[in-house]
């Protein structure tokens, strides 16, 4: 097969000017940024970009992806600049939008990006409220790109960061896919510059982690302005001066009116399925478009069938603000509309809204979360399914058509749901520490005590037994030890805390402890790398002796350094004075004496990601020790004190004829070697040696293979 374009490189996602790429949704972001300064540059205008916020899943690896395309950010005059924290990130995307108000401008204005999770748009209230309502400039724009986690796979809360956009009166774009992350991208940025408005840009791992071949060209989206729509005196931009009374008035009187006819003209909200004679309708947004496409031909209604049942759907890309006009005329002349939306109601309210003081002769009844009866018939806990839609979109269609068809399919959905709601064994695949995990050691207690968790990957310990059980959210640790000591009889807590954390914003809880006096020990685990998610590099310029100067600086007198190798450490000058060092073995009775101290006592454990510490080794960043640990089946008791002790993955059972025994899973061992603490003969160390590889060649058939298929346009 000869291929359109033999010389593909993985470049090509940044680099290929029009045409097809493979791109995933996070990278999307990272492509939509260099399209946009590429329009701009077409368009006569001499932009830059700005690029800030703190990674979470499901856009905890958007920093990685836009570092790695830091040559084609700075040839297209695009600064990506990580934030410490979310706020201070978003503060920085403000000060972007005053560029061309004050004096030294090279630019005609800067198009920015803020991404965060949905943790962190909450953090960010106060900020993106004073932002929006001060403004965006011209040729300038913003988009707040939120990472939601609906299903609560990587999170301590699920997350919907459409009432946080709300609250702060930012126009809301859910695109459905990677494809809609570019599109919706650059109409995000034009309707942002010409209401005024932050966007708020919604994201989730179905469509940031999904990977599609989407259309890159530049101008492939066409922007019309409306011309229906009178700006007001001294524009819709952001200007100097502007009272805080003025600027609500422009906020609430014309900005986002000037957003709904923006969303008007350029066909963010679309009718994909209509009737000549519509009795039903359905409204929908995102994912669950996606949804209720699938659930529509899981029932077999196609266009074809839509017709004759009645049946429209209204695609909505902006699901905030609703135009009125626009909802009122899709309504007109329908019995019924469901509302078919994740997590809480956002269309229907307003929909309901919009609909109430309307002629009451052409007012349809609303259903979405719940039915006319009261019955949540499409919860906002969890996510949505296309089989529930289905069944849901059957029982609403049913009063007024019905056909054998439709009741076949939904007996198969509904014996399909039976199936997977019969008793069966359930393996529960618990997340745990990886192979030499520092966390394995250092969230270890003496007997008796009782620690905090936050946020990091030593959340974990919070399911391992280990007597820690609060927590709090990013930033708040050990803060809830200040409302809870002087109502208890116990003396004391630690808190762990981590490094990418306190960088963040713990230090600040450390602070408050001082100041309330409290006896409590921080734990602070530094791991050189933010390990959840991906194993970055902490947003600044910290070390350990830096932790330790300014603990000391906000009062804390005691503190304890305890390494893996505290040997590393041979000038000690370089730390503030009465810094006591200890090797991890000595863990338990530093702990003990700290539990002691009067007050904020600190402790340090600094050992590097055992993951980070792989990865830095495969790349010959960091020295291969040279040495392996097995384990002897022979002499092997099966005890699994091994296991106990180190409390790593690596130390597996496995099956003799004299019974379970353990072995070291070489091919996921990081060396931590914490599992020879203890005296047992079975253990053997091997110097020197390396892993045989098989020697066996597997030969590859000659068989001359037919060229693949392709089902996409040229």
């Amino acid at each position: 097969m000869v291929l359109a374009n033999p010389n593909v490189t993985l470049d090509d996602k940044y680099t290929l000017d029009n045409g097809r790429v493979y791109l995933t949704g996070v990278q999307a972001l990272v492509r939509l940024s260099l399209m946009q300064r590429q329009r701009d540059a077409a368009a006569g205008l001499n932009t830059g970009g700005f690029i800030s916020g703190y990674r979470g899943s499901p856009l905890g690896g958007l920093d990685k992806q836009f570092w790695s395309a830091g040559r084609f950010l700075e040839r297209n005059h695009i600064r990506f600049q990580p934030g410490v924290n979310e706020d201070l990130a978003a503060t920085a995307v403000w000060g972007s939008q005053q560029v061309p108000l004050l004096n030294g401008s090279r630019y005609h204005g800067v198009f920015a990006m803020w991404y965060g999770k949905g943790p962190g748009v909450d953090r960010c209230g106060d900020v993106f409220k004073h932002a929006n309502a001060e403004g965006t400039s011209r040729y300038g724009g913003v988009l707040a790109v939120a990472g939601d986690d609906h299903a609560c796979k990587s999170s301590t809360l699920p997350h919907q960061s459409e009432y946080a956009f709300m609250d702060a009166m930012m126009p809301v774009l859910n695109p459905a896919n990677v494809q809609e992350i570019l599109d919706f991208g650059i109409i995000g940025w034009a309707l942002s510059r010409f209401c005024g408005c932050w966007v708020g840009f919604k994201t989730i791992a179905e469509t940031a982690d999904s990977s599609a071949s989407v259309y890159v060209s530049p101008d492939r989206i066409n922007i019309d302005i409306p011309y229906d729509y009178t700006v007001p005196d001294g524009g819709l931009n952001i200007r100097l001066p502007a009272a805080p009374l003025e600027k609500e008035d422009l906020l609430h009187r014309h900005r986002l009116y000037a957003a709904m006819a923006f969303a008007r003209i350029n066909g963010l909200n679309v009718l994909v399925i209509d009737s000549p004679k519509p009795r039903f309708g359905i409204i929908t947004a995102g994912k669950s478009y996606l949804d209720v496409r699938q659930a529509l031909e899981d029932l077999g209604i196609d266009h074809n069938k839509a017709a004759e049942i009645g049946l429209r759907v209204l695609k909505v890309g902006m699901t905030w603000p609703l135009d009125k006009e626009q909802m009122r005329t899709f309504a007109r002349g329908l019995e019924e509309v469901l509302v078919v939306e994740e997590k809480r109601a956002v269309m229907e309210n307003q929909l309901k809204e919009q609909l109430y003081n309307w002629d009451a002769a052409h007012r349809p009844r609303v259903v979405g979360k719940y039915n006319e009866y009261g019955d949540w018939i499409l919860p906002s806990t969890g996510e949505l399914t296309p089989a529930r839609i289905a069944r849901v979109i059957a029982e609403r269609v049913e009063r007024f058509h019905t056909s054998e068809d439709i009741k076949q399919r939904l007996r198969f959905l509904q014996r399909k749901e039976e199936t997977l709601a019969k008793p069966r064994e359930v393996i529960q695949r618990t997340p745990h520490f990886c192979s030499g995990c520092p966390h394995n050691i250092s969230t270890q207690l003496p007997q008796g005590s009782e620690a905090g968790a936050g946020i990091g990957c030593h959340y974990m310990v919070t399911w391992m037994g280990r007597n820690t059980n609060t927590f709090t959210h990013m930033g708040g640790e050990g803060a809830n030890w200040i409302g809870r000591a002087p109502f208890t009889e116990q003396q004391h807590i630690f808190q762990n805390l981590g490094d990418g954390t306190y960088f963040h914003s713990g230090h600040l809880a450390i602070r408050a402890a001082v100041a309330a006096g409290v006896n409590i020990t921080y734990k602070i685990l530094y791991n050189d790398a933010v390990a959840m998610t991906g194993g970055q590099p902490v947003d600044g310029t910290l070390n350990v002796q830096d932790i330790a100067h300014q603990l000391r600086s906000e009062g804390v007198m005691h503190i304890a350094l305890v390494s893996d190798e505290p040997d590393k450490y041979p000038s000690k000058g370089a730390f503030p004075k009465g810094v006591s060092f200890h090797h991890r073995d000595e863990l338990n009775r530093v702990q003990e004496n700290l539990s002691k101290v009067k007050g904020v006592s600190a402790l340090i454990y600094d050992q590097t990601c055992a993951a980070e510490k792989r990865r830095r080794r495969k790349r010959g960043l960091l020295t291969d020790p040279p040495k392996r640990v097995v384990i002897d089946e022979a002499v092997c008791e099966g005890c699994g004190d091994c296991s106990t002790q180190s409390n790593c993955l690596s130390v597996i059972p496995v099956e003799t004829e004299f019974g379970r025994k353990r072995t070291i899973d070489q091919s996921s061992c990081n060396k931590d070697f914490s599992c020879m603490k203890g005296f047992c003969p079975s253990f053997v160390t091997v110097s020197g040696g390396r892993l045989r590889k098989d020697s066996q060649l597997r030969e590859t058939p000659n068989v001359d293979l037919p060229p693949p298929q392709t089902h996409f346009d040229e």
